[in-house]
């Protein structure tokens, strides 16, 4: 049964939070890991800017998939900017769609200050989580309960550090999913050493 990835992006989202896990899970599908990736949008549009100036097309909204789980980019957190994590969830429509998903039985992963639109959403009330390093403080400021780490897997929930913690959030997806052979093979192609320990909540 092929597992359905949606990384959901919007106007001022760090290109790397999102294309870092793009890549290792298109990786991963091409090494036999039954899974299919897709870049998608709250609203409908054909294409959206990223937070260094990259546009990317994307393939659709949210409401269009049957995701089986939703990856959530950070960027611009930090600076505050008008486009950006931060704008995102001042907004409040992102986090309140992913708390929707979540109801729904969807799993989510955040990468860096993604984590941060999770918290808005009160999906990381009473969990362990991690974001940017920048964001630490903010995380501490909800109910989270905020753990070191590269990788924090809370079961449905999984988050990870700041920017190229990204990949190795992808590379334990795939190795749930998938097995650590798998895993290491796309780390292989890819010249990636895995970084830091993942701490596994008990649940």
């Amino acid at each position: 049964m092929t597992t359905d990835i949606a990384i959901v992006v919007y106007e001022g989202f760090d290109e790397l939070d999102a294309v870092g896990p793009y890549e290792v899970f298109s990786n991963a599908a091409e090494r036999g890991c039954d899974l299919d990736v897709s870049l998608r949008t709250l609203d409908s549009t054909d294409s959206v800017t990223a937070s260094h100036g990259l546009r990317v097309e994307v393939a659709g909204t949210l409401a269009d998939a049957d995701p089986d789980l939703v990856v959530v980019p950070g960027g611009g957190w930090n600076d505050r900017s008008d486009a950006s994590a931060w704008a995102q969830a001042q907004a409040g429509d992102l986090p309140a769609a992913l708390a929707d998903l979540h109801e729904r039985g969807v799993d989510l992963g955040a990468v860096c200050t993604g984590g941060m639109l999770l918290a808005a959403a009160g999906l990381l009330d009473g969990r362990p989580a991690v974001t940017h390093a920048g964001a630490v403080d903010d995380l501490r400021e909800t109910d989270a309960e905020v753990v070191d780490a590269r990788v924090v897997d809370d079961g449905d929930v999984v988050t990870a550090g700041g920017v190229t913690a990204g990949l190795d959030l992808a590379l334990h997806v795939v190795e749930r999913l998938c097995g650590e052979t798998v895993a290491d093979r796309v780390a292989t192609e890819m010249e990636y050493e895995r970084r830091g320990e993942v701490y596994q909540a008990d649940r």
